[in-house]
């Protein structure tokens, strides 16, 4: 009800509910203090006087002696709206209970309970409104008491619960609903009656009586306490809302949320390299434990291997095991394939079934027969039921229309609900998305490997043995994640002793850059055996390389000369060798730095190096220093810094040194290094 009436005021404060008294002559005997409010007149001014002379008028009187003698006469009680005069002159409605009542001694008095009519009637009306909201209000409302005892129900409580109102009075909710959660209500309700503050959409989940089939509905309580006049606590009033069809919308509104954050994590994260291991080990990662508690991903072997046609339509299907992940710690991850493992899997599998027929395959509900079609073989069935897969799901891994191979996804009891078809819809993107990057990469890499193998094939063996110089060679491709360069080295036999040291790097990648490199080692051999100077050798490479595609290559070409105890070197837009002299610091070689091979017009200069015995020359390509989060001249600092440190190491043990120290993970180019020493 409104604020007039749950105030600081009682209901009777509130009414001006006045009591008088009259003898059997009509004289007034009590006169209360809501008397004098109500007709205006003292207690002195009216005890003793006639109650028909003093608040009626003359017109009224004879009504009012009538219905007078009835209550003294017969006893009857009277109730109804009379015509009084105030002090003031002014005639009022007011509403009157009259009784007769007897003293001890056996004498008659007539109590008029009495209040302002118009003052009644806004307090029916008020009442009559909030019953009606009471009681037509959809939303449930509760009234429980200081021991959270039902004392008040409403008719939409009643259909909320499926019980009637009679089954609530007097008990506590976890009483009247057993199958109710109430410990957190109740301990929601306690704290409501202890603080005072109100309690506002609180979430509870629950099944009730008044949902036959077991359906839970989401619940939005209220909490309010109540408190009489004095500020006693009453109790609390609890408003119920079922809010199952927002809670369902707001779950699938998440639902969608996840599906596209999932997606949009799946194009950040999966194929962010050319390597088909480190992409399928990138999509089970995603998927767990979002999508599912245990994934796998297997391809095809014929694929790895690049054969076609594609998979057969009928028949038992080889799968190479890719990435398999687990969100937890479950014995179902040991029953999936280990990454690298090759298994046959006959046509009744239902990852054959996926890739045979390009759909996805669900098993909602797996049940004990579905397992042998799931596992790998009769103890890993064993594994999973004891994991408790329910759910089942292989989604086909297709790429320009080839299937490639099948991610794989189960649900054990760690997530009980089961595969569904919007999840379907989820993995059947993720795995299309992860699929092209499979493919590039199985092509990048069997490219890859092709150029690496052509480029190995293009470069020499170990350094041949030379009388007065010892030399130690390392080669490196790129990381997986790059194609492999135009890097070399080469150790070329002149007369007179005298031994040809070559480093350098084609400019691009592949195939065309291995075969370019090819092309111009070819050449520095043959130009080497005219017996001329390192610059006339580098011009020569020149004219050659402005017709090759690519047709930009750096190098660097030495000729130590053992007789003289020198090298002459000359440098094509090349990174400056290193020397170790057998009794100095290491340093940087001060070389002419000329324009790359292909660039065409210039002049190569030969410079004269000391090399005498016991001296160390370290030659290398970019591959070897270059990053890109550190300047070059810190690296090349760091490479003098580290060759000083080789001094007492192998030729052999200094290679591996320096590739150790200054290779990254994850490189981007390749790397030539060759180290010579002059032995005498």
């Amino acid at each position: 009800m409104s604020g007039t009436v749950f105030g600081t005021r009682g209901l009777l404060d509130v009414l001006g509910v006045a009591a008088v008294v009259v003898d059997s002559a009509g004289r007034i005997v009590l006169w209360s203090p809501q008397a004098e409010t109500l007709f205006g007149y003292r207690a002195d001014e009216a005890l003793g006087q006639y109650v028909a002379r003093l608040i009626v008028d003359e017109e009224h009187r004879a009504e009012a002696t009538r219905l007078f003698g009835e209550v003294l006469g017969r006893g009857t009680t009277w109730a109804g709206t009379f015509p009084v005069r105030h002090k003031d002159g002014t005639t009022r409605q007011v509403e009157f209970r009259n009784m007769r009542l007897t003293d001890d001694l056996g004498d008659l008095y007539a109590l008029g309970i009495c209040a302002d009519r118009t003052v009644v009637a806004r307090m029916e009306t008020e009442l009559a409104l909030s019953d009606r909201l009471v009681d037509q209000s959809p939303l449930g409302l509760a009234v429980l008491d200081t021991e959270l005892r039902y004392v008040l129900v409403n008719p939409a409580l009643e259909r909320f619960n499926g019980l009637p109102a009679a089954r609530h009075l007097g008990r506590r909710p976890a009483e009247v609903l057993p199958g109710v959660d109430a410990a957190p209500l109740e301990a929601a309700a306690r704290r409501v009656l202890e603080t005072g503050t109100p309690l506002l959409d609180l979430q509870a989940m629950s099944a009730t009586p008044a949902d036959p089939g077991g359906g839970r509905h989401a619940w939005s309580v209220s909490f309010y306490r109540l408190e009489a006049a004095d500020g006693r606590v009453l109790g609390v009033a609890a408003w119920v809302v079922d809010v199952t069809e927002r809670h369902l919308a707001d779950a699938e509104a998440g639902r969608s949320r996840r599906r596209l954050a999932l997606i949009a994590d799946a194009s950040a994260r999966v194929g962010t390299t050319l390597e088909v291991e480190r992409t399928a080990d990138e999509l089970a990662s995603v998927v767990v434990p979002a999508l599912a508690d245990v994934a796998a991903v297997d391809v095809l072997d014929s694929v790895l291997a690049l054969r076609r046609p594609g998979v057969p339509e009928q028949g038992p299907a080889l799968f190479r095991a890719l990435a398999v992940k687990a969100g937890h710690d479950t014995e179902a991850l040991a029953a999936a394939d280990p990454p690298g493992s090759v298994a046959l899997y006959g046509a009744d599998r239902l990852v054959t079934r996926c890739v045979h027929t390009g759909r996805p395959v669900l098993v909602a509900r797996v049940g004990p027969e579905d397992l042998p079609r799931i596992a790998r073989g009769p103890e890993a069935v064993g594994r999973l039921a004891r994991a408790g897969v329910h759910s089942y799901l292989a989604v086909p891994l297709i790429a320009r229309g080839e299937v490639l191979g099948a991610l794989d996804l189960k649900r054990d009891r760690n997530n009980p609900l089961p595969f569904d078809a919007d999840d379907v819809l989820l993995a059947v993107e993720l795995a299309a998305r992860a699929a092209v990057s499979i493919d590039n990469a199985r092509w990048y890499q069997s490219m890859r490997n092709s150029a690496v193998t052509l480029q190995r094939s293009l470069l020499p063996g170990d350094p041949p043995a030379r009388p007065c110089l010892a030399a130690a060679a390392r080669y490196q491709p790129a990381q997986a994640s790059s194609e492999v360069g135009g890097d070399w080295y080469d150790v070329i036999a002149l007369p007179d002793e005298r031994t040809a040291l070559v480093v350098g790097d084609v400019m691009g990648s592949g195939i065309d850059a291995a075969a370019t490199m090819g092309r111009l080692r070819t050449a520095v051999r043959a130009f080497a055996d005219l017996g001329l100077s390192p610059g006339q050798v580098l011009r020569h490479l020149d004219r050659i390389a402005v017709g090759l595609e690519p047709s930009i290559a750096t190098c660097l070409f030495a000729v130590h000369d053992p007789a003289r105890r020198r090298c002459r070197i000359s440098n094509a837009g090349h990174l400056p060798p290193v020397r170790l002299p057998a009794d100095g610091p290491a340093e940087l070689v001060a070389v002419s730095t000329g324009v790359p091979l292909g660039v065409g017009g210039d002049t190569f200069r030969t410079a004269r190096v000391p090399f005498r015995p016991g001296d160390r020359l370290v030659l290398y390509t970019d591959g070897l220093i270059e990053t890109r989060d550190a300047p070059i001249d810190e690296r090349l600092a760091l490479l003098v810094r580290l060759v000083e440190e080789t001094r007492e190491l192998s030729l052999e043990e200094s290679c591996d040194r320096l590739l150790r120290e200054l290779r990254r993970p994850g490189a981007q180019d390749d790397v030539a290094l060759l180290i010579a020493r002059s032995t005498g």
